[in-house]
């Protein structure tokens, strides 16, 4: 504990944004470039070293993050470095893309704002970078024994870093034509530049995991060569199958799915597209889904330069403080949040007769039924207000110009269309997901699984977890049942909830 009084006396700073009117007009990340450093060292004094730190519980990595703010606030950043990777094998992700659960756990956060965890995380692994101490890990060791990991996301990464610095011969295959999951094509690039993905995989090259694009598993690769090619199989695909929106006219040309749209404004970035076929340009934009997905849609919207953009989400607005009745410390509450994307939209006054504070968003809001004009696209939502239980309130209908709608209602579990459940075998549970034992084995022997495909749409940093758990799960198993790799959380394990 680096300054005993500095809860008292800091008060909490967050990194600040570029301004709206500058952001907008580029797709680079939205913060103001390097200004994290001149605050992360006293902001990580006001971390009070606690007895019992919460936010180790709150992260389902462990991270050790009273030691860090204790490294970072006497500016020692190659040990803060080495603690911080530890725990995490990708906290530059983390830190531009989780929620931070760990700032809800901090003992601060009772009656305070919390320690600004997720800023002094992202500082640490971008000095990391910057100072050279993201080095390689190759292993001193082959064992001889190989595993293939199915799908390139934070989870899948996560488990062929740790397999392949444990000595074994890690081959990733991602059906796209480029690494990294959502976080390639979901994640807009002002929410983290793909720049920060390259090099994390270039360092796995260079470590010895070799990489497979273009390869989808159980069409290009048939599942069951797979398992025998190899001594263990993870499967780390994802929960891609998206929700669908039934209501009448889902069927009209211009309704599409937030995973349709994203990727395409990705490879605008990436440079494959001049523009996107799906471009918001100039169009009434509807998102239908109150969550991340949603604004991520809105920012994207934003930038391709909208007509207007309103979100839907059909809970109600939540407060600005913790109700400690029903959502007590150190639970993550769900609070009205003003992320990049709604400050912009807030600005801009994207939303078509938008109040004076309108972030674009519409709270208590459920599409009833989209028409269209006689050539069938679509041209208007039909919404209405709904109570706590979702029930339609009589006489609050309204109708919204709407040339695109998108739809970002959440993922209910891996892809059944590819031929790798079936072509394995592998049991399903009821939801969808695959099914596995305690030991994130599925029915298959020598086959596991881990990340949004076995849990179900969850967090980054849990599918971080999960790629580092299956890894000490399949290392036991081509070992002598014994491994030096951490597994921070178990398959059941679930976040803290009232």
């Amino acid at each position: 504990m680096a300054d005993p009084k500095g809860f008292l006396t800091t008060p909490r700073r967050d990194r600040p944004r570029r301004p709206v009117e500058e952001r907008v007009r580029d797709w680079d990340e939205v913060y103001v470039p390097g200004a994290l450093l001149p605050l992360v060292s006293e902001q990580a004094d006001r971390c009070m070293d606690c007895g019992v730190p919460f936010c180790h519980e709150a992260c389902p990595l462990g991270n050790l993050i009273p030691d860090w703010n204790d490294l970072v606030s006497r500016e020692d950043w190659r040990a803060a470095a080495e603690r911080l990777h530890a725990t995490n094998n990708f906290p530059e992700f983390t830190g531009r893309l989780c929620p931070a659960p760990c700032e809800a756990g901090c003992v601060l956060a009772i009656n305070q704002p919390a320690v600004t965890i997720k800023d002094v995380e992202c500082a640490i692994a971008d000095r990391a970078w910057a100072e050279g101490f993201a080095v390689p890990v190759p292993p001193d060791r082959l064992s001889g024994r190989t595993v293939a990991v199915v799908g390139s996301g934070p989870a899948g990464l996560a488990a062929a870093q740790q397999l392949t610095r444990a000595g074994h011969t890690v081959t990733v295959y991602e059906r796209d034509d480029r690494l990294g999951g959502l976080m390639r094509y979901g994640i807009p690039e002002f929410k983290m530049e793909k720049r920060h993905l390259e090099r994390r995989i270039e360092q796995m090259r260079a470590e010895g995991t070799l990489f497979r694009t273009s390869t989808t598993v159980g069409r290009d690769v048939g599942a069951a060569e797979l398992r025998a090619r190899h001594d263990a199989v993870v499967i780390a695909t994802g929960a891609t199958v998206w929700r669908e929106l039934a209501v009448p006219g889902r069927e009209l040309t211009g309704v599409h799915q937030a995973m349709e749209y994203l990727p395409l404004a990705n490879r605008v970035c990436a440079g494959d597209l001049v523009t996107s076929p799906l471009s918001a340009a100039g169009r009434d934009v509807v998102i239908v889904g109150g969550g991340d997905t949603g604004a991520d849609c809105l920012g994207t919207a934003v930038r391709e330069g909208a007509a207007s953009v309103t979100q839907l989400d059909i809970y109600e607005r939540p407060g600005t403080v913790r109700d400690e009745e029903t959502e007590p410390w150190p639970t993550y509450p769900k609070l009205y949040r003003l992320f990049p994307a709604h400050e912009e939209a807030r600005a801009l006054r994207t939303a078509p007769a938008a109040a004076e504070d309108s972030d674009a968003r519409l709270f208590a809001a459920s599409a009833l039924r989209l028409t269209g004009d006689a050539a069938g696209r679509v041209r208007a939502v039909h919404l209405v207000e709904v109570d706590a239980e979702r029930r339609p309130v009589p006489g609050t209908e309204r109708v919204l110009p709407a040339g695109l709608v998108l739809l970002a209602l959440g993922f209910l579990g891996p892809d059944r269309a590819d031929g790798l459940v079936s072509g394995l075998g592998l049991e399903l549970e009821p939801r969808g997901t695959i099914a596995r034992d305690a030991g994130f084995a599925t029915n298959v022997p020598g086959v596991f699984a881990a990340g949004d495909a076995a849990r179900g749409q969850s967090l980054i940093v849990w599918a971080i977890a999960e790629g580092r758990a299956v890894a000490a799960a399949v290392d036991r198993r081509l070992t002598d049942g014994t491994t030096r790799l951490p597994a921070p959380i178990g398959p059941y394990d679930r976040p803290m909830r009232a």
